[in-house]
């Protein structure tokens, strides 16, 4: 699978933020230290790590987690055009994540948060459209992204039949062991419906076809179209991060949907990021 990682070299920012009421920054400047322009800048504001100009809090620094400069940098953090998200979620998002007995810090090289990348591709030499989704894994003494699941239309047709419950026409019967599996021949004989002879709980794993696929060389990457990240590290909470190319304060990398699940929605939701089940 090394073919198949992506590795990832962390940058850390090397610009800070700032509003038309802090600093002594105006016009053009304000803009620009306002962008959150890298997505580690995300989380180093989210978990109030940076001061205004983007100079990094250490632990032994006096900002380092600062609960003024956490309000403030969360507050900037949310795609204020938004219509997914509302002011009363955002506005208990923030309480939670912020409980002063039990802060929410987010943790880049931790589990639960993936990328989704809207990419195209040639497919036996037709123009579609694939989503992968990566995520951190550790390697040696650092980290690489490697690709978790993909998602492609085409593998979906190919399992239409799993979800038909209904239809008693396909089925090997109980007694075949008997019969040495000589009816396997109907079973083959039509590829087109070989779902219905598979156990019930099977689920299809996409990012095998897709390596498959690519090992044949039926596939091949064109480009990258579009790139946002799925966060599951809040208790109770999930929410997307996607960029937003503005000439204003609310720009660069910010929540652009949010939703309120328990930890058991949580569970189903990261199913369609990961092939494991």
């Amino acid at each position: 699978m090394r073919e198949f990682c992506f590795y990832f070299c962390i940058l850390f920012p090397l610009l800070g933020f700032g509003q038309g009421s802090i600093g002594n920054f105006s016009g053009d400047e304000t803009v620009f230290y306002a962008q959150t322009k890298q997505m580690n800048q995300f989380f180093l504001r989210f978990n109030g790590e940076e001061d205004i100009t983007g100079k990094r809090y250490y632990q032994e620094d006096k900002g380092y987690h600062d609960f003024k400069i956490r309000k403030k940098y969360l507050n900037i953090l949310f795609d204020n055009s938004s219509p997914l998200i509302s002011t009363d979620s955002k506005f208990v998002f923030i309480e939670e994540v912020l409980n002063k007995k039990n802060p929410v810090f987010l943790d880049f090289h931790g589990k639960g948060w993936y990328a989704e990348v809207a990419t195209s591709f040639l497919y036996k030499r037709e123009s579609v459209n694939i989503i992968l989704y990566f995520q951190l894994e550790k390697q040696n003494n650092g980290y690489k992204w490697v690709i978790s699941n993909v998602y492609f239309d085409r593998f979906e047709s190919l399992f239409a039949h799993l979800n038909d419950t209904t239809n008693l026409k396909y089925f090997i019967h109980p007694m075949s062991h008997e019969l040495d599996f000589m009816n396997l021949h109907k079973v083959f004989k039509e590829p087109e419906n070989i779902d219905y002879y598979l156990e019930q709980n099977y689920v299809p794993d996409m990012l095998a076809l897709f390596v498959l696929e690519m090992k044949n060389e039926n596939l091949k990457f064109v480009s990258v179209n579009n790139v946002k990240f799925h966060i599951f590290q809040v208790p109770n909470w999930y929410f997307e991060v996607s960029f937003f190319n503005r000439n204003n304060v609310n720009s660069g990398w910010l929540i652009s949907n949010m939703l309120r699940v328990t930890e058991p929605e949580k569970k189903s939701l990261v199913r369609h990021y990961t092939h494991v089940n």
